[in-house]
């Protein structure tokens, strides 16, 4: 091969490499949501935000969907690492709950990932306990 070929091919070689290393580090990577250190968009209650949903799921979707959200309620029921707060919001929390906590009111922090028509409840991931 010539000079020209073998200079060539290395500054085609370290571009693709370049571009590869851009395409993982900025745009194909990216580190998960930490939904504990993120500021809550909205603070309402249990019970206002199902209403909300049942009265108009795609204006609360563009509300709530994927946003970090407060809620407040009574805990009506706990099982493993769900929580149930006023028989219609279903929490997911990535560790065990003590199921001591049914009837007393609670706050808590996490992602709204939509709501459930057939069971009639909203479903938060990553979920918190605040208070």
């Amino acid at each position: 091969m010539n000079r020209k070929k073998v200079q060539w091919t290395a500054a085609i070689a370290l571009l693709l490499f370049c571009g590869a290393a851009y395409l993982y580090n900025g745009v194909l990577y990216k580190e998960a949501r930490n939904i504990e250190k993120e500021e809550a968009a909205h603070r309402l209650t249990a019970s206002q935000l199902l209403d909300a949903y049942k009265r108009d799921l795609s204006a609360s979707d563009q509300s709530y969907l994927n946003k970090t959200i407060e809620v407040s309620g009574k805990v009506t029921q706990v099982s493993d690492s769900l929580l149930t707060l006023d028989s219609g919001i279903t929490c997911t929390f990535g560790k065990m709950l003590s199921e001591n906590i049914v009837g007393a009111k609670v706050t808590l922090k996490g992602r709204c990932i939509g709501f459930d028509e057939l069971m009639e409840e909203v479903k938060l991931d990553q979920c918190t306990l605040i208070q």
